[in-house]
């Protein structure tokens, strides 16, 4: 059987439509966790490059309404120019860590089965292991999940809040 060694990098090469999931046949549980762990350091520098543009989108979209709010359209020319490239290139890298997700949970989906072709490895334990590498308890993700939900509803609280007081006001 041949071994699949394929490098995750390949998959910032192209679009991210041009990717099959990722198969772990082949494979025994340390190499497929060793794989898998380097599709999710991919990930994870894809999501950090994704924040650092939106951050950038926001400055240029600032730049450009006030170009546009100074009547200064050689400025506003270059800003929305410099605004288009930096969202075509998130839009591009969103698309890169949505294959990247897709391809871990898949590899994710087929651990049992590399476990069930040694019946040495709990697949519980590798997943286990897998969040301990990326230094992460399943409590620390139950934490995560619930501070994204309590955030999400001070976020709508305080829509709702501004709205009323808009309202009143």
């Amino acid at each position: 059987m041949m071994q699949n060694t394929s490098n995750p990098d390949s998959l910032n090469q192209g679009s991210a439509d041009n990717h099959a999931p990722a198969s772990l046949a082949g494979m025994n549980a340390a190499e497929a966790k060793e794989y898998i762990l380097g599709f999710i350091a991919t990930l994870k520098l894809t999501e950090k490059e994704i924040s650092s543009l939106e951050e950038e989108a926001v400055k240029w979209k600032g730049r450009a309404d006030l170009a546009r709010s100074r009547g200064m359209s050689d400025l506003l020319a270059g800003a929305e120019k410099e605004a288009e490239r930096v969202n075509a290139r998130l839009c591009a890298l969103r698309e890169e860590a949505q294959a990247l997700k897709d391809g871990i949970d898949s590899m994710r989906r087929q651990l049992p089965g590399v476990a069930a072709r040694e019946r040495s490895v709990d697949p519980d334990v590798l997943e286990q292991e897998l969040l301990m590498a990326l230094g992460q308890t399943g409590e620390d993700v139950k934490a995560e999940k619930a501070f994204r939900e309590l955030e999400k509803d001070h976020a709508a609280d305080a829509a709702l809040e501004a709205l009323k007081a808009k309202m009143k006001g």
